[in-house]
C-alpha cells in the first residue's frame, strides 16, 4: 500500500513538473529557433494580408448545422444485477444493454452593425436523451447529450450576443468565414468585448484538437476540462461578458457570467450579484521545434447559493435522514474556486497533441458541470492526409477523473451529484476513460451563394471507462457511437 501511493504521489508530480516546464521548454526553442521577420502568431482562424490587399467585410450571414448521434452500450457487470440486494441510486447508469439517440439543428444568423462589430443568434432545435437520462457517469460519454431530453423536439436560443472587436496595430490578418464569425480583416493586436447569451468555452479553455463534440470527441471531459466548473444552465449557455485582449505572442481573457438559479437548473439566476462567476485566462504562444503550440492558464472563482459535502454529511447524522442531501444545506455567500492548465502543440503539419490539467475545490458540491475535482486528459490527434484523405480527421483520448475525499464521503452516504450517485458503495477510484474516433468526410459541395460549403461527416467512436461514478464495483463500460454531422 506504502508503495502505491508513493507510486501516485510520483506520478502526480512528474505530471505537475511537465505542466509547469512546459512553457519555460518552449520560450527556450524560441529564442533558439530563428524567427521570420515582420510576421506574428496569431489565435483565430485568420492569415496575413498586405494593407493594399485589404477584404471587404462581410455584412452578414447565415450558416446551418444538423447533428445526430446514436450511442449504445451493451452492458456490463453491476452488483444491481449480480447481487439482488442491492438498490442502484437514482443517478447510476443502467447496467443493461440500451441505446440513445440526441439530434440538434442550428441556425447561425450574424449582422454587421458598425466597424468590428457583429451580433448573432443562434436558434436551436433539440430531441432526444443520453445514455441513462445523463446519469451515471462523471465524464459523461456524450457532449451531444444535455442535462435535459425529450422525445419529441423543442426549440430554444442557444446563443444571442455581440461582439465588437477593437484594433490595436500591427500586421493586418484575413479572417475567414465561420460559424458564428463575419469574415473581414482585423489587426493582430486587438481587444475583443463579448456580451450576451453564449456558452463561457466558447472563449475560455479552448483547444484546437478537443473541444467540438460534433467533430472530435464526445466524451465532457475530454471536449472541456473535467474540473472546470463554468457556469451555465442544463444546456451548457449562460448570460456574461468577456473582453480579449491581445498582443504578439500572448493573449488576456477575464469574463463574468451568472450561474444557474440552483445548480444545474434549466433557469439561468436572475437575482443580479447574489450568484456569479469570475473566469479569467492567459495564453501562450509559441514555435516548439518549428511548429505553432499554446499554453494556456485558467482560473475561475464561483460565488452563490452552495453547499458543502461535510455539511450535508453532518445533516443527515443530526437529523436521522439517512441520505445526505445539499439541498438542505444550502447557504449564501458560499465560494468555489479552481485553476487548470490546458496546451495545444502542433507536431506536424497534419499531426497534433493536446493536454489538460485542473483542480477545484472539492468540498464545495458541484455547481453547473459535473461532478469532477480533479482532471487529467491527453490526445493525439491526426488529419488523414497520409493515406489520401486530407479532410478525414482521426483522434484518440484518455482521462484520468477523480473527486475529493470529501465527495467521496458524501456519495459513498448515499448523496447525489449533478449527475452521479450510485447509492451507498465504495467510492475510491477514479474514473479512467479512453476514447477513439475516425471522422469520415463524406462529401464537400460548393454552394453559389457567399462561397458557402455544404459538407457532410460520419464518425464511428469508442470509449471504455472504468470505475463509472468512482464505483470500483461496476464496469468497465463500453460505449460506441455513430455520429453524423451537416454543415454549411
Amino acid at each position: 500500500m506504502k508503495m502505491s501511493k508513493w507510486f501516485k504521489g510520483l506520478r502526480t508530480g512528474l505530471v505537475v513538473a511537465a505542466i509547469l516546464l512546459y512553457p519555460l521548454l518552449c520560450h527556450a526553442q524560441m529564442e533558439s529557433t530563428p524567427q521570420p521577420q515582420g510576421t506574428q502568431q496569431t489565435s483565430g482562424p485568420a492569415e496575413q494580408v498586405k494593407p493594399a490587399e485589404q477584404v471587404k467585410p462581410e455584412m452578414w450571414a447565415i450558416h446551418w448545422q444538423a447533428t445526430n448521434t446514436w450511442q449504445f452500450s451493451p452492458g456490463f457487470y453491476s452488483p444491481a444485477v449480480n447481487a439482488p440486494f442491492y438498490k442502484p441510486g437514482p443517478h447510476s447508469l443502467w447496467p443493461h444493454p440500451f441505446g440513445r439517440e440526441t439530434t440538434d439543428t442550428t441556425v447561425y444568423m450574424g449582422l454587421h452593425l458598425w466597424p468590428g462589430c457583429e451580433i448573432w443568434a443562434n436558434p436551436t432545435m433539440d430531441q432526444g436523451f443520453g445514455l441513462s437520462d445523463t446519469f451515471g457517469v462523471a465524464g459523461y460519454p456524450s457532449g451531444e447529450a444535455y442535462k435535459l431530453g425529450r422525445h419529441t423536439p423543442y426549440f430554444k436560443l442557444d446563443r444571442a450576443m455581440i461582439r465588437q472587436t477593437i484594433n490595436l496595430g500591427g500586421e493586418t490578418e484575413k479572417v475567414e468565414p465561420d460559424l458564428n464569425v463575419l469574415g473581414g480583416t482585423q489587426t493582430a493586436n486587438r481587444v475583443v468585448f463579448t456580451i450576451g447569451k453564449f456558452d463561457v468555452v466558447d472563449i475560455f479553455d479552448t483547444n484546437k484538437y478537443a473541444h467540438d463534440p460534433r467533430s472530435d470527441f464526445l466524451n465532457w471531459t475530454l471536449v472541456d476540462l473535467g474540473s472546470f466548473d463554468y457556469a451555465a444552465d442544463a444546456w451548457g449557455f449562460t448570460y456574461g461578458a468577456a473582453l480579449e485582449w491581445q498582443q504578439d505572442w500572448w493573449t488576456a481573457r477575464l469574463g463574468v457570467f451568472q450561474l444557474s438559479a440552483t445548480p444545474n437548473s434549466i433557469y439561468i439566476n436572475t437575482h443580479g450579484v447574489t450568484q456569479g462567476q469570475f473566469v479569467g485566462e492567459l495564453e501562450e504562444r509559441h514555435n516548439l521545434w518549428e511548429q505553432p503550440g499554446k499554453f494556456k492558464v485558467l482560473t475561475f472563482l464561483t460565488w452563490g447559493h452552495l453547499a458543502t459535502y461535510n455539511d450535508a454529511v453532518k445533516w443527515s447524522e443530526q437529523t436521522s435522514a439517512g441520505v445526505p442531501d445539499v439541498e438542505a444545506v444550502r447557504r449564501w455567500g458560499r465560494t468555489k474556486y479552481g485553476v487548470g492548465f490546458n496546451i495545444e502543440q502542433q507536431l506536424a503539419k497534419d499531426f497534433g497533441m493536446f493536454l489538460r490539467a485542473g483542480w477545484c475545490q472539492g468540498s464545495v458540491e458541484e455547481v453547473d458541470f459535473t461532478d469532477v475535482d480533479i482532471s487529467v486528459s491527453a490526445g493525439l490527434s491526426m488529419t488523414g492526409s497520409r493515406w489520401g484523405r486530407p479532410d478525414d480527421n482521426v483522434g484518440v483520448g484518455w482521462v484520468f477523473d477523480q473527486i475529493s475525499n470529501q465527495a467521496r464521503k458524501y456519495f459513498g452516504a448515499g448523496g447525489l451529484g449533478g449527475i452521479i450517485g450510485d447509492g451507498e458503495l465504495p467510492y475510491e477510484e477514479p474514473e479512467y476513460i479512453w476514447e477513439v474516433w475516425y471522422n469520415i468526410a463524406l462529401f464537400k459541395y460548393d454552394l453559389p451563394y457567399k462561397d458557402l460549403h455544404f459538407t457532410g461527416n460520419f464518425t464511428p467512436d469508442y470509449q471504455l471507462i472504468f470505475n463509472p461514478a468512482y464505483n470500483r464495483d461496476r464496469g468497465p463500460v463500453s460505449l460506441f457511437a455513430l455520429r453524423l454531422h451537416l454543415e454549411f
